[in-house]
């Protein structure tokens, strides 16, 4: 995967992708096409504490998803455990203000600006 020659540099690092791997697979088997990492993971930090992003909810059978990835109390814990990261629907809403993760997301959370995330095509995954 591209995702791991390109963010896979350390132990830390391939830990995180092979968490964010199995998260990717169960996605996928429950029809989900795309999903989009926000975060240190995705930037050049060493060693991210986690991963961050949400996942399309286009095509996805909610009953096929592993259901860790629908537990989102205590501040995601059975995601980040089980994972080592966090990802949401990109529709549910991110703050008070109604805003969905998918836009949450392309915002500087230090400067209100745009950015970019990283898009994950599934449709290759194996």
């Amino acid at each position: 995967m591209e995702l791991e020659v390109r963010f896979g540099q350390n132990s830390v690092r391939q830990a995180l992708l092979g968490g964010l791997r199995t998260a990717l697979l169960s996605l996928k088997a429950a029809g989900c096409g795309m999903v989009y990492l926000d975060g240190s993971f995705v930037t050049a930090k060493d060693h991210p504490a986690d991963f961050d992003g949400c996942w399309d909810l286009a095509g996805v059978d909610p009953g096929l998803i592993d259901p860790v990835l629908l537990r989102f109390e205590n501040q995601r814990a059975m995601q980040k455990l089980k994972f080592g990261g966090e990802l949401f629907p990109s529709n549910a809403k991110a703050d008070q203000a109604g805003t969905r993760f998918l836009q949450f997301f392309q915002i500087d959370k230090y400067t209100g600006a745009s950015k970019g995330i990283l898009a994950i095509d599934l449709g290759g995954l194996s």
